[in-house]
């Protein structure tokens, strides 16, 4: 369709670029805020130019409910916040490393007592070789 427009259009999807000297009533006369605040960490810790050191849970913007029924008092909702660094999942971090840095130090010992294995076998091969030429360079020797 580009920007061909007819009288069949129903709904028309418009930009402002380039506002002039008076206002559009009900358009760029008022300012209508955002319903809904930012919901990851960093995002929170971004608006509010926050450092790492300070808390995100205390910046959350909440926004305030009135209940349906009569005679309840108004309440505040707050999003979950994503992302959040809290000493559970640190702790969660260090066990997962600590049960990667065992498995690597099992596997190691693993390695370390086949190599061992493979080393008395093939001395014990070559034990059996020796032997066996000593006993067949016998027979030899005592048969002629």
């Amino acid at each position: 369709r580009g920007c061909i427009v007819g009288s069949d259009l129903s709904v028309l999807s418009l930009v402002v670029v380039k506002q002039g000297e008076q206002d559009i009533a009900g358009l760029t006369d008022t300012t209508v805020p955002k319903r809904l605040g930012p919901k990851r960490a960093s995002k929170i810790r971004k608006f509010f130019n926050l450092s790492k050191e300070d808390d995100v849970r205390k910046y959350v913007i909440r926004r305030e409910v009135q209940p349906k029924a009569e005679g309840k008092k108004a309440y505040t909702k707050a999003p979950k916040i994503q992302r959040l660094v809290t000493p559970l999942t640190l702790q969660r971090k260090r066990h997962r490393q600590a049960l990667k840095r065992r498995r690597a130090e099992a596997s190691r010992e693993a390695e370390a007592e086949y190599k061992q294995l493979l080393a008395k076998r093939v001395k014990e091969s070559k034990q059996e070789k020796a032997e066996r030429r000593r006993t067949s360079s016998m027979q030899k020797s005592a048969s002629a």
